[in-house]
């Protein structure tokens, strides 16, 4: 099989395109026959060191597929399933090793290349809303980058559940992604604050330090800004004083893994997610596919924020 390895952290160069020994289950694995893996801001993070592997490595957290052979002790997954699956490391290959207890069954109304796009940041769009803050009918919500894959899944998500929606975005294309995708309003990054200063009730801000400051100014006092990611640099170090002169805000750094820390969580939110896109009230708008051979232009593409919507690498 091919696969996508990393032996050295740095830029997208360092992404080597490898012939590997076809993979076999352990106790408690499943091999896969990946239809599809996602292209996420976390595989950057691997590959250029910021969250820091033992090296060299596979790269990749996720994906879906076909089982092709089973491990002892598996009981909930069999083989020609089609499962899919987040935070398995070595996801961009021919074939992937998953943990049979992060194996999610992907129902026949959900392709395997539309489960693969969905399990990331469908998933964590859906602890956003519905754990970190449990959106409500008539909450005033912030998105960042309503245009991106997260944006436009955070977007219909807190309006499934009643909101209105302000959104970010920077060019007039995207704008037209955002309403499409339901927001109510949609600002260009240098304007956002000072247009919805003290009116927010929750921000989800994946972009970082371009706009944790304007958010926390956005934010109605005791407004929670959940700081997910930082695609524009991580956020400089904050004084706590800060939370209380701007109204007893809360702050959060959360991250999927501690919210689908057991199967049943898991399972619910994959189960959520894959009847919301059955029943046709979440649509996952898959804006790019490349050839797994191409997976450094897919990193350039993600990193440079000139794709909309999910990315992903078809072995």
């Amino acid at each position: 099989m091919h696969a996508i390895i990393v032996s050295a952290p740095g830029g997208p160069e360092v992404l080597e395109y490898v012939e590997r020994p076809d993979p076999v289950p352990g106790d408690g694995e499943v091999v896969v026959d990946v239809a599809a893996s996602g292209v996420n801001f976390i595989d950057i993070y691997h590959r250029s060191g910021a969250y820091p592997l033992d090296l060299p490595t596979p790269i990749g957290s996720e994906g879906a597929g076909t089982v092709t052979a089973v491990g002892a002790g598996v009981r909930d997954v069999s083989v020609g399933d089609t499962v899919a699956w987040a935070n398995v490391l070595g996801s961009y290959a021919g074939k992937a090793v998953v943990p049979a207890g992060r194996a999610v069954p992907v129902p026949d109304g959900v392709p395997a290349d539309v489960a693969a796009a969905a399990m990331l940041q469908g998933m964590t769009a859906h602890y956003l809303t519905h754990s970190t803050h449990e959106v409500k009918q008539g909450d005033q919500v912030l998105v960042h980058a309503g245009a991106g894959g997260m944006g436009q899944l955070l977007i219909q998500l807190a309006k499934l559940r009643g909101a209105k929606v302000y959104t970010t975005v920077s060019t007039g294309e995207k704008e037209k992604l955002a309403r499409a995708a339901g927001a109510d309003e949609v600002l260009r990054y240098d304007d956002f604050a000072g247009a919805l200063r003290d009116r927010i009730d929750v921000v989800y801000d994946g972009v970082g330090k371009a706009t944790f400051d304007g958010g926390l100014e956005a934010l109605r006092p005791r407004g929670l800004m959940a700081l997910y990611g930082a695609a524009s640099g991580p956020v400089p170090p904050l004084d706590p004083q800060i939370l209380n002169r701007q109204g007893s805000l809360f702050l959060t750094r959360p991250t999927l893994v501690h919210y689908i820390a057991d199967r049943a969580e898991l399972l619910r939110r994959a189960s959520d997610l894959f009847g919301w896109i059955t029943a046709g009230q979440l649509t996952i708008n898959i804006s790019h596919r490349y050839p797994l051979a191409d997976a450094r232009q897919a990193h350039e593409d993600l990193a440079a924020r000139r794709t909309t919507g999910k990315l992903l690498l078809i072995p």
